[in-house]
């Protein structure tokens, strides 16, 4: 197919500098990179799946969905972290205000996870009716 003048082709029919069939940039021996997003949504999974483990009964019918904010109406003051419907027993947490309006002491991977836990923490005891140190009192006492 011939081009008049200085006429590129398009973004989509060609790839990077003319190469196709790209492969991921961590290979085939290396798992694929993960995002924020991704790594958040684990931490909530995993928190979930050990405090079910903990609270059976009370937790059976737990759901929790990840939302990036939360849809708050005009006046409220604050930013909504999570959101709890009980009678659905559903918790809802909200990812970014988490992640970016938490004041970390030490901004690393290991205190962004704990923030994330307590989140989940938090917004479970709050759904159950229990303080969030009693759903788990014995993870915290090997110090």
């Amino acid at each position: 197919m011939a081009r008049a003048g200085n006429e590129q082709p398009s973004a989509r029919a060609r790839a990077r500098h003319g190469r196709t069939g790209r492969s991921p940039v961590t290979g085939p021996h290396l798992p694929l990179a993960h995002t924020r997003r991704d790594l958040f949504e684990t931490t909530v999974q995993s928190t979930a799946d050990y405090l079910v483990d903990l609270w059976p009964d009370e937790l059976a019918t737990l759901r929790i969905d990840v939302m990036p904010m939360p849809d708050q109406p005009s006046g409220v003051r604050g930013v909504a972290r999570w959101r709890v419907v009980a009678d659905q027993s559903l918790v809802v947490l909200y990812r970014i205000p988490i992640e970016r309006m938490s004041r970390l002491h030490r901004d690393d991977d290991w205190h962004r996870r704990l923030m994330v836990e307590s989140c989940v923490f938090r917004a479970v005891g709050e759904l159950i009716g229990k303080d969030p140190w009693d759903l788990a009192p014995d993870r915290f006492r090997h110090w």
